[in-house]
């Protein structure tokens, strides 16, 4: 009898090597590298369980005695130990189909020999892999080949398995090898052995016990998580200005679907691009969010299982009004003559603008950039001509310029002497331009460089001679400061701009009693757009040099703004703010950092 329970035992694991060996084989041609995966996103393809196991079945089987009449029932006390195999393929991460093989021998009751009890069943098997530990769950139908002494021959019948238990991946050991910690079984066994002495039906609720070794081949990696990303091709926009929105989807499946949807205010588009009406939308941060699902085509349309979404946003500006400088090219005009009025203006959103010019007295013709004032018929005095820009908007900006209407010379008058009108026609004046913080507190006579200098010897030879012909004549002298420091300072370094002038123009010759001054800080800057159209209307300007200048417009503006103006008393005459952009000493003054102290040459030296 012994001998027929060795037989079974080698019988099963015969019949689950030879179950299992095709698993194993086809589980080596599919393995994925364990490189690839790790143990918290990916699970083994294949589970291959050989152990050691325990079986306690609880029941009996009517014996028919020697008598042939009488049946006892024979209890199954105990059990031996025995052998089992098993081979688990899943097709995801969770869910695979098993089949298993198991050999014990029984003890009838304390006496006799052992029954042997033989089981072959498959069925389904469900896992949960986390972090190395994978308790599981199955149901198994099989068969169960059970006999023994009282019993020959061996029978088989019906075998019910239900149970779980707990695989451990040691990182000790191969990344293929586990442990099953343990596997506990609830088995029913029902085998019918037929009528005679020694024979009966058994109906046997047994429990199992299992451990041993485990085996993974192969690797089942979770699908790559699609990604999204979304862009939008200007994210700063005004009213109106079209948005285009792109998504940019990773790790699709190119043999599946993908859809991508769009959400937002104004946007519109079914694809991975998508376009935004900004027309009615109000200043303000908008949001586009966008989704791409990845799946199958099914009856009822695409039915997703990859999601991802992403969002980005653009801002809506408020449109600015446009701004305007305005200026003429004579500040003072005889009567019936005329002076070219020149309006520069800007649109921040680049528009088109129309202009249009008003006068307090006098005319103005002209609808672009540029105008002509007629004083034909204005009386002598003051003259406001105003310069308007609109844009497609609505959006207005108004500037402001000046001319002088000069009396007409009475007609019993005597005229005056050529030498006057000759000094008259010659004393062009000029401002005068400092470099950067010049003259400083501790140096107050610096700050004059070498062309200013000649610029106001000039001045003080004309103006002397004038004084023979209008003593009462007298010269006031404005100082400017650029915009950058604080107001005190800017106004104490006007200050000494017009002193250092006048002092020069003093120890030219000029009476001190003749010259005014006043510091004016940085309170009458010129604009950038007026720095702009002097540039322009700069006759001593070649094309190259005005469109070289032009480039560095920031910091022209900072050098036309440290000046100091002159205005003539006796015609109201005000000084030509040219820069001297051709003087040697140009770049001096250009710079934005004020000149390192150095010793004076001999010929710096005033004369």
């Amino acid at each position: 009898m012994y001998s027929r329970v060795l037989k079974s035992l080698s019988r099963v694991l015969v019949l689950a090597t030879v179950a299992l060996l095709p698993a194993a084989l086809i589980a080596q041609d599919t393995a994925t590298p364990a490189a690839k995966t790790t143990a918290e996103d990916s699970a083994s393809r294949w589970d291959i369980f050989a152990g050691y196991s325990y079986l306690a079945p609880k029941g009996s089987v009517q014996v028919l005695q020697s008598d042939g009449v009488t049946t006892t029932p024979v209890s199954y006390k105990a059990a031996n130990y025995g052998a089992i195999a098993s081979g688990a393929y899943f097709f995801n991460k969770y869910v695979g189909v098993q089949v298993e093989g198991a050999a014990h021998d029984m003890w009838i009751d304390s006496s006799s020999s052992n029954d042997g009890f033989v089981t072959l069943s498959g069925g389904m098997i469900f896992r949960y892999p986390v972090n190395g530990i994978t308790p599981f769950v199955h149901g198994l139908v099989g068969t169960a080949d059970v006999g023994g002494p009282q019993h020959e021959p061996y029978t088989w019948g019906v075998g019910l398995t239900a149970g779980g238990g707990l695989d451990y991946a040691t990182p000790l050991l191969n990344h293929h090898l586990g442990i099953r910690l343990f596997q506990a079984d609830f088995e029913y066994i029902h085998a019918d052995f037929g009528t005679g002495v020694g024979q009966g039906r058994a109906n046997l609720n047994s429990p199992r016990l299992s451990t041993g070794l485990v085996y993974h081949l192969g690797t089942i990696a979770p699908p790559v998580p699609v990604t999204l990303a979304v862009t939008v091709d200007h994210a700063s926009i005004f009213p109106g200005d079209p948005v285009t929105a792109s998504a940019t989807a990773g790790s699709l499946d190119p043999k599946l679907n993908a859809v991508y949807t769009w959400t937002g205010n104004g946007v519109t588009g079914a694809g991975a691009t998508a376009n935004v009406a900004t027309t009615s939308l109000a200043p303000g941060t908008y949001t586009l969010k966008a989704q791409v699902k990845e799946g199958k085509p099914g009856k009822e349309g695409l039915k997703p299982w990859q999601v991802a979404e992403a969002s980005t946003t653009f801002t809506v500006k408020a449109f600015e009004p446009p701004t305007v400088g305005c200026s003429v090219n004579s500040s003072n005009l005889k009567p019936g003559e005329s002076a070219t009025v020149t309006a520069s203006g800007v649109s921040p959103q680049n528009r088109s603008l129309t202009y249009s010019y008003t006068a307090s007295a006098g005319t103005v013709s002209g609808s672009g950039s540029t105008a002509t004032f007629d004083s034909t018929g204005v009386p002598t005095g003051p003259v406001t001509i105003t310069c308007n820009v609109s844009d497609d908007k609505g959006q207005m900006a108004s500037a402001n310029a000046s001319v002088n209407i000069l009396p007409l010379p009475s007609a019993e008058a005597p005229a005056p002497p050529a030498e006057q009108v000759r000094l008259e026609a010659r004393l062009s004046l000029h401002s005068v331009f400092f470099p950067t913080n010049l003259p400083r507190t501790e140096k107050p006579n610096g700050g004059l460089v070498v062309s200013q200098q000649q610029t106001l010897s000039a001045l003080a030879s004309d103006f002397k001679k004038y004084l023979e012909f209008k003593p009462n004549a007298h010269l006031t002298l404005f100082g400017h400061a650029d915009q950058r420091g604080s107001v005190e300072f800017n106004q104490a370094l006007s200050e000494r701009r017009v002193a250092r002038a006048k002092k020069f123009l003093v120890e030219n010759g000029v009476s001190e009693a003749s010259i005014e001054t006043r510091g004016l800080g940085k309170e009458k800057n010129l604009t950038q757009a007026q720095v702009k159209a002097m540039v322009e209307q700069n006759s001593d300007l070649s094309d190259a040099e005005r469109k070289r200048i032009l480039r560095d417009l920031s910091v022209i503006v900072l050098a036309q703004n440290r000046r100091v103006d002159i205005t003539l008393s006796t015609n109201g005459e005000q000084s030509v703010r040219q820069f001297p952009f051709n003087a040697a000493d140009a770049l001096t003054l250009l710079d934005k950092k004020a000149p390192t102290p150095h010793k004076k040459t001999a010929a710096a030296v005033k004369k």
